[in-house]
């Protein structure tokens, strides 16, 4: 039998920096900021102001939204019922589509110059939790759609055509079916609105779960309703007046809301408190 050899101590190890821990903070424990009436005005001066900081990247996610519009519009003519659904999910949908400009909005707020291509892909660190609200945000607008064809069914023989479906709106005499269609769209759009006006933000800017950021989104719209309604109303406005002139409004419109959701989401979600120094990065 060999003899053991001395067991030499381990060298000391190089300190490197700890990654970035989950943030385990339940959605019933994150601390709101409260929010004031003239926040959303707030909220869109930043957003210019970060549209006018990278003005050629917000410009291309805007060109994206404008061609979107038009796609949508010739869906329109072939099938109104889905696309009154779809219309509106579009623009509900807009912190999700918008995710490259909270990027920049993130690179900005840190004082480091944005990239293209860093916003581009901005989902690569937060793929699984994207795709999980993604998921969640299709199932309610395919629920959406469904519960939007049976008011239809239900309404008329048959599915109207383009005209047929706008003086349907219209007519006085369809109220019953008016009433229904938008209660049927307020109950969607106010679960969709309330479950992502700052969920993806927070997705990308803390590392938490598709289901925390949805319930802490969720939480603050039914605290501090009055707020979110009145940002809510101002984003529909804005939208639509971008919409009229052949959605060309979206060109700028789009990119400066996305910016500015961005910093709806600091101003409301207070900042986690760090016990204790800051670790020091070992280069």
């Amino acid at each position: 039998m060999s003899p053991q050899t001395p067991t030499q101590p381990a060298p000391e190890a190089t300190p490197v920096a700890p990654a970035a821990a989950p943030d385990r903070t339940s959605a019933f424990e994150l601390a709101l900021n409260p929010l004031r009436f003239s926040d959303p005005f707030r909220w869109l001066a930043l957003g210019w102001r970060d549209f006018i900081r990278a003005p050629v990247i917000g410009l291309f996610y805007g060109a994206v939204f404008m061609v979107m519009g038009w796609a949508l519009l010739k869906v329109y003519e072939q099938a109104p019922a889905y696309t009154l659904a779809l219309s509106a999910g579009f623009l509900l949908m807009g912190p999700f589509l918008c995710l490259g400009l909270y990027r920049v909005s993130q690179r900005l707020e840190a004082d480091q110059k944005p990239d293209f291509g860093d916003s581009l892909l901005a989902w690569d660190t937060r793929t699984g939790q994207l795709a999980i609200f993604g998921f969640v945000l299709l199932v309610l607008e395919m629920l959406w759609g469904r519960a939007t064809l049976v008011v239809f069914a239900v309404s008329f023989e048959g599915m109207p055509d383009f005209k047929g479906s706008l003086l349907a709106l219209l007519d006085p005499t369809n109220l019953g079916f008016i009433v229904a269609w938008a209660a049927v769209g307020a109950v969607f759009a106010g679960l969709i609105f309330g479950v992502s006006v700052i969920s993806i933000p927070m997705i990308l800017d803390r590392q938490t779960d598709a289901i925390t950021a949805g319930l802490t989104s969720l939480r603050l719209v039914l605290t501090q309703t009055g707020v979110m309604l009145w940002w809510g109303a101002l984003i529909a406005v804005i939208t639509v007046l971008a919409l009229l002139p052949w959605f060309a409004g979206l060109l700028v419109a789009g990119p400066v809301i996305g910016h500015a959701t961005w910093h709806a989401y600091r101003s409301a979600v207070a900042r986690p408190v760090v016990d204790g120094p800051a670790p020091s990065v070992v280069h």
